[in-house]
């Protein structure tokens, strides 16, 4: 398929900046600010009848209303640490972002990163992240246009350089949501799962944001499995696509770890005829990228660079559920090969004419085969 192909209208208005809320008026006079993370809109693609449910009632939480007894959710487990920095450029104090991306030396305190803007930093170049504080990196390396490896100065335990290098970073939000409005301290707890276990995420699995604790245990109640893999999220799924010709893009490698526990959850489900439901376009690629010839998923380390578009044929999870997102972004294009993508881009112009969220904070779509 081109690229052109998932082109929509997407009013600024629909991108959701912050998750789904309630604004109480406090008796001083402020608000505040309640968040639901399981309240958001919901529509449902019926790929068998070829259906698209929608209303202003259906929320997230009626999802259960979807499943059985014996079905499975397959939820990503990682976790997200603050990853977006700001620090000073020796000598000429101009404000650099420094993102992290990924540890690459315990012992040496290196890391990938990216910075902003990239043509201020140079390699043998110092960046400070406190007016007085003791963290300073320097740049040792160039990697990519934006991409720098930095050695971060700093003589403690590796445990305490952690610490006090998380304590320096914020939620790393999209910029599609940065660029409209400040970062809040409580953006780090709404940016992640409350299931999140695993370290190493840079953007959340945002479609696993809505799970609440009461969501949970309500699925537990009825007797729905929640089998859990980790696939530590990039900022891959952010890249633009500059080809018009889908067969030549390619994806950013990502770290997957799916372990014994979860595949026995599935493989048993799937193999009594059960639902087995994919939270997510990571985890949609995660099993995918484990899933066997004969329809089970396999144990897996390693890493993935899976790139999922119309058409495909899917081996492991026969219902999905994921956010409403960008026009032209690797996430519309895997939910159109599993829904189909006329109905899928059907849902998208609904959603866009009936007011739907779009985004890592937005609403929601489950895609189930009946």
């Amino acid at each position: 398929m081109k690229l052109s192909q998932f082109k929509f209208k997407l009013p600024e208005s629909q991108i959701a900046l912050e998750p789904t809320h309630r604004t109480f008026q406090n008796e001083d006079g402020t608000e505040e600010k309640i968040y639901r993370r399981d309240e958001c809109r919901l529509m449902v693609i019926h790929r068998k009848s070829q259906s698209i449910e929608s209303s202003p009632s259906l929320n997230f939480r009626n999802i259960v209303d979807y499943f059985d007894d014996g079905d499975t959710f397959v939820f990503n487990d990682t976790k997200v640490f603050p990853a977006r920095l700001y620090g000073t450029k020796e000598k000429t104090d101009a404000k650099i972002e420094v993102f992290l991306l990924r540890e690459l030396n315990e012992e040496l305190r290196l890391w990938d990163v990216l910075v902003e803007p990239a043509r201020k930093i140079r390699i043998g170049n110092k960046l400070f992240f406190e007016e007085n504080g003791p963290m300073v990196a320097e740049v040792i390396d160039n990697t990519t246009s934006r991409g720098r490896t930095l050695r971060f100065l700093y003589d403690c335990p590796h445990d305490e350089f952690k610490r006090e290098l998380f304590a320096l970073g914020s939620a790393p939000l999209p910029h599609y949501i940065v660029d409209r409005r400040p970062v809040e301290d409580i953006d780090m707890e709404n940016f992640q799962t409350i299931y999140a276990k695993n370290e190493g995420a840079v953007t959340a699995p945002a479609t696993g944001l809505h799970f609440s604790r009461e969501l949970m245990k309500m699925m537990e109640i009825r007797g729905i499995n929640s089998a859990f893999i980790t696939l530590h999220c990039s900022l891959g799924c952010f890249d633009g696509i500059e080809v018009e010709d889908l067969t030549k893009h390619k994806m950013n490698s990502e770290q997957v770890i799916i372990g014994r526990e979860a595949c026995d959850i599935v493989n048993e489900s799937k193999a009594n005829g059960h639902r087995v439901c994919a939270v997510g376009f990571s985890t949609m690629r995660a099993t995918e990228t484990a899933v066997g010839t004969d329809g089970m998923l396999k144990e897996f380390d390693g890493w993935t660079n899976k790139f999922i578009f119309p058409p495909y044929d899917f081996g492991m999870c026969n219902a999905m559920v994921t956010n409403f997102y960008h026009p032209e972004s690797t996430m519309l294009m895997l939910t159109a090969a599993f829904g189909g993508y006329d109905i899928v881009m059907d849902a998208y112009r609904k959603a866009v004419r009936e007011g739907f969220q779009f985004g890592c904070y937005g609403d929601a779509l489950l895609i189930v085969d009946d």
